[in-house]
């Protein structure tokens, strides 16, 4: 802005007592609150300097995935209040996996660790050339693990990052350490854009004090505790505790609808594997703040993150916090 068009009153040496006068009543000009100016350090709406994967402070560390069992005997996990992301996917006979993701957080452990999907490899793409800890794979699948852009850990490359826990049953033992799993990848990518917004809750949406997710054999309960200002979550009906014995939660919950068909590989038992497509666009609700909002989501392609908008084509923004992404049809 050239002098000409400041004002007299911001010129010259009187100038900081009029600025201070001002600066309430330009902060609201710009569309800042007043509450919103006194938060110091807090990220841009958006990206900002937060964690691209949580709105929190901090860019986070290099990017690892574990993908972790959801049976029964492998309840109570270790690690999942850790991530910053956790995937829902529907597996054989209808059961359910997740696929933690972490950065800002390293847990001392995380587990059960299980096999991997071919859903999986599409869906880290967009995340870069991420490290993933997994049990294992069909043995058609592998080679396509190993040519993905990723850098595969699981025993076989890093033993020393896996323990087995006497205390649950085979297969539902296995644990891995991710700080020792990461230096078996040190040029594990870092977090970059993967499509999400943070910032103030978006208008509108319908007051939703509970929702359920249903797979053939699993479900996935989130209710709202507004003293929490998170979601509680639960599993087959029961309260998903953490290994310390806390409950798991998210500051927002993804409802995403995707299509979900056969894939080209199958279990021990010959059981076809699902394969959830995360390329495309389709709808979706974000619950976040005790209300739930209609959304699109669109992902262009593998390497693309994935964009969620509302009715009329703007981002849509998360709660800054854990974000669980659970996908169905």
């Amino acid at each position: 802005m050239g002098a000409s068009r400041i004002p007299r009153l911001l010129r010259g040496p009187a100038a900081l007592p009029a600025v201070l006068l001002l600066l309430p009543l330009l902060l609201l000009a710009g569309g800042c609150t007043r509450e919103e100016a006194q938060k110091p350090g807090k990220p841009e709406e958006g990206l900002g300097s937060g964690s691209p994967f949580t709105g929190l402070a901090g860019r986070g560390g290099p990017v690892l995935g574990v993908k972790i069992d959801n049976a029964e005997p492998a309840r109570p996990q270790a690690g999942l209040e850790r991530a910053d992301i956790v995937y829902v996917e529907r597996v054989e006979t209808g059961l359910s996996r997740l696929l933690a993701v972490y950065s800002s957080h390293r847990p001392e452990r995380a587990g059960p660790v299980r096999s991997a999907r071919e859903s999986d490899v599409e869906l880290l793409e967009q995340f870069g050339r991420p490290a993933l800890a997994f049990s294992g794979a069909q043995s058609k699948l592998l080679p396509v693990i190993d040519e993905a852009p990723l850098f595969p850990v699981g025993p076989d490359k890093a033993g020393d990052a896996y323990v087995r826990d006497p205390a649950k049953p085979v297969p539902h033992n296995l644990f891995v350490r991710p700080e020792q799993a990461l230096a078996a990848a040190p040029d594990a990518d870092r977090p970059r854009d993967i499509g999400f917004r943070f910032g103030p809750a978006p208008k509108g949406g319908e007051a939703t004090a509970e929702r359920t997710v249903r797979y053939p054999a699993a479900s996935f309960g989130f209710t709202w505790d507004a003293g929490e200002k998170r979601w509680l979550i639960s599993f087959d009906g029961t309260p998903a505790a953490t290994a310390a014995g806390g409950r798991l939660s998210a500051a927002t919950v993804v409802v995403q609808h995707v299509k979900i068909r056969d894939s080209d590989f199958g279990d021990r038992s010959g059981n076809v594997s699902p394969f959830t497509e995360t390329v495309g666009a389709g709808k979706a609700e974000v619950l976040r703040g005790g209300r739930s909002h209609q959304a699109r989501w669109e992902r262009g392609s593998a390497g693309d993150g994935t964009e969620f908008t509302d009715a009329d084509g703007e981002r849509l923004r998360f709660a800054r916090g854990p974000v669980w992404v659970v996908f169905t049809e």
